[in-house]
Order: structure tokens, then C-alpha cells, then sequence
């Protein structure tokens, strides 16, 4: 667990305070992070947003994206995480969505998930990153592996916004 410990560093270190919309992983990014004292002065909040209507309700996702992009897509997490940024003090928000299986869903495969990680300008303006990822094992291994990763690449994402990538 030190990789989330030295997430945890690197958050305070550049003011990162972070909200999380999981679908998929059900907020277990958010408990990877309270698992660790201090993690309360980096985190705001997290939503779970599991239906499409809590997509909607919660985070403003809006009907339009959800008619024209599969739930597992990278549009779907991007509307989550700006969503989730929009509802908050946070600068920075995680959003995950897509098919831990065991059964994929309809021609998506079990173990595809969408990530999406949002970033609070000082000028208001929201910067957003994504990627499309596959994982393999079972259930229970693919939400823990898309939780860590959800969290772990989110210094390599706010380096590509600074420039440093």
C-alpha cells in the first residue's frame, strides 16, 4: 500500500483535492484512499452512481450522452467526472464505468472499463483526460485492479496537464 500513500503525498503536495464518480468499482476508490490517516485532507467525496438514472440525477450526465455512447465509454466517464467536479469544492475528480463481468455486455468484453480524470483550472475551465483499459482475472480482481489504477495514474495525468509528460 505505499503506492497510495505516496498518491496520498503527491495530492497534498500540489493542493489535489479530490471527488470520485464510480459506477463499476462502487467506491472502492474512495475506500482505497480512507484506508490511509490523512487521507481526509485530499478527499471531498465519492458517488456511486450504478444506474443510469443516478447517472443523471447525481451527476448531470445527460440523456443525450447516455442515448449516443454505450455506458462503458470513455463520453460516459468523462460526464461523470466533470459532473461529480461540477458539484464540488474539489480540483480534481475520478470517474470509472464499465463491465467487471463475469458476463461481458452485449459485445463488451468482461474486464473493459472507461476511465476519466478531471481537472479544476485556476480559470474555472475543466481539463479532462480518459482511457479505455482491459483487465483480466475475475470479478472481484478486475475492481480492485480498476480502483488502483483509477488512483495511480492520476499524477501521471496531472503531469500531462502541467506539461511534464
Amino acid at each position: 500500500m505505499q503506492d497510495i500513500e505516496a498518491l496520498l503525498d503527491y495530492l497534498k503536495r500540489h493542493k489535489l483535492y479530490l471527488t470520485t464518480a464510480e459506477s463499476c468499482t462502487a467506491g472502492m476508490v474512495v475506500a482505497l484512499l480512507a484506508k490511509h490517516p490523512g487521507s481526509g485532507e485530499c478527499l471531498d467525496s465519492g458517488h456511486v452512481v450504478y444506474s443510469p438514472a443516478a447517472k443523471k440525477r447525481l451527476l448531470g450526465v445527460s440523456q443525450h450522452t447516455l442515448d449516443n455512447f454505450n455506458l462503458t465509454s470513455e463520453e460516459v466517464a468523462w460526464a461523470m467526472a466533470k459532473g461529480a467536479l461540477d458539484g464540488s469544492p474539489a480540483n480534481v475528480a475520478v470517474a470509472t464505468t464499465g463491465v467487471a463481468g463475469p458476463e461481458p455486455q452485449g459485445e463488451i468484453a468482461a474486464g473493459t472499463l472507461c476511465f476519466a480524470w478531471a481537472f479544476r483550472l485556476a480559470d474555472g475551465s475543466v481539463q479532462l483526460y480518459s482511457s479505455t483499459e482491459h483487465f483480466a482475472g475475475d470479478r472481484s480482481r478486475i475492481l480492485d485492479e480498476a480502483a488502483r489504477f483509477a488512483l495511480l495514474r492520476l499524477p501521471e495525468r496531472h503531469a500531462q496537464l502541467l506539461g511534464e509528460a
